[in-house]
């Protein structure tokens, strides 16, 4: 069964981070996002799937008895985008199977593999995608039981390193560095989207004291939240045409596949004001900014998460020290995960047992012993009943517990 578990993946480490949106699911919500995922079960004959795309990974895990040959890579992403040509597809995939598709989700979750290492934000990216997959049915008893390891696995590194300290994300790395243009704290924020990534934003803004601060997200409840923090505005995102207060720097991050500002929208929101000293920050993947602003307005200055690498690298210098900590202490979770798999094959193999075990005293006592159990007065009935009982637990107890033991023999 081990051998079952399967990813694909592309990262930071073998692509352009700008091109990684070409690999992930083009769905802006999670309706659509659902049905891709359905009939991508369906059509390579996945028993389990789990998907994930954050700002500098795209990550499918999932459980098949197929081999993750080149037709195999192919064929699955280019059913994905089939605009990505072969070559792209062998630069950029990376594929696991087995045990290293187990090493490889641990290290994502506690946030070794990630472009910031120690960034927590990764494992409530995970929690929030397995709760999509749960709802979908896509999850089943292996992928559950992968991901509780998982977590397990992150707490401990998380709890017992310092891998954690001094906690950084993208979203801090591009506050740093929206701060480097020299932004006033009474400077006009405009926030375009409401999701993870912009919450964690606003609360590096709040704690560098930016409070002029509107929202604009397609769910207006969200924005609204959001901006409340702010004591701020808040608009649906159809109305970001219309809006005629300016900006001094404008912060995108939405699961748009396609860009939000582009050429004329920006000109809008600049509303006649000169672009020099304006700052954009475009945290999404695929970017939510249209290319063709930059060459209209070269000005304007761009933040974006390829432009944060040397950061992320300076940040990674920091934790160096830390990693081979944290690796040592996610080796035993690893090592035990074959074991832990075993044990509830085990479980699920021996789900009949108890089940068989009733049926053999409800056939003693109603039919192969009835009549002398007829003949038996109230108290010898009544202790009949308390001796089979007491059988029955410790008949089921003891070949659940021998078999745990061999096992761990």
């Amino acid at each position: 069964m081990l051998l079952q578990y399967k990813i694909l993946t592309v990262t930071h480490r073998h692509t352009n981070l700008s091109r990684i949106g070409d690999f992930s699911l083009p769905a802006d919500n999670q309706e659509v996002m659902g049905s891709l995922l359905q009939g991508l079960k369906q059509q390579f004959q996945l028993d389990e799937l789990f998907y994930v795309a954050t700002c500098n990974r795209v990550l499918f895990l999932f459980v098949t008895e197929k081999s993750l040959d080149e037709h195999f890579v192919e064929h699955f992403f280019q059913s994905i985008n089939p605009s990505l040509e072969t070559k792209a597809i062998k630069e950029s995939v990376r594929g696991f199977e087995g045990m290293p598709a187990v090493e490889h989700f641990q290290q994502v979750g506690c946030s070794i593999d990630s472009l910031v290492v120690g960034e927590r934000q990764i494992l409530g990216q995970l929690r929030e995608a397995f709760d999509q997959a749960k709802k979908r049915g896509h999850i089943g008893d292996y992928l559950r039981l992968l991901f509780q390891r998982m977590v397990a696995a992150s707490k401990d590194v998380y709890s017992n390193t310092r891998i954690g300290e001094k906690p950084v994300s993208i979203a801090s790395l591009a506050v740093r560095k929206m701060l480097s243009s020299h932004l006033s704290a009474n400077s006009r924020i405009v926030v375009i989207g409401a999701g993870q990534t912009n919450t964690l934003v606003s609360k590096f803004l709040l704690k560098h004291d930016f409070k002029n601060v509107v929202v604009f997200n397609r769910s207006l409840v969200k924005a609204e939240k959001l901006a409340k923090k702010f004591a701020g505005e808040a608009f649906p995102l159809t109305e970001l045409i219309n809006y005629r207060e300016g900006f001094d720097c404008l912060i995108v991050c939405t699961g748009a596949k396609e860009p939000i500002l582009n050429n004329v929208i920006y000109t809008s929101l600049l509303n006649g004001e000169d672009a020099n000293g304006k700052v954009i920050v475009d945290l999404a993947i695929p970017h939510n900014t249209d290319p063709e602003i930059f060459r209209t307005y070269p000005e304007s200055l761009y933040i974006e998460i390829e432009g944060l690498r040397q950061l992320a690298d300076e940040n990674r210098s920091f934790r160096e020290k830390e990693l081979a900590t944290a690796e040592q202490r996610l080796q035993h979770h690893i090592e035990a995960f074959p074991l832990n798999l075993q044990q509830r094959q085990l479980e699920i193999a021996m789900r009949e047992v108890p089940s068989a075990i009733k049926a053999v005293r409800v056939k003693a006592v109603n039919e192969i012993f009835r009549k002398d159990i007829e003949q038996m007065d109230d108290s010898s009935r009544a202790l009949l009943e308390e001796v089979l009982s007491y059988m029955e637990k410790k008949c089921i107890g003891i070949p659940m517990r021998v078999a745990r033991e061999t096992l761990i023999n």
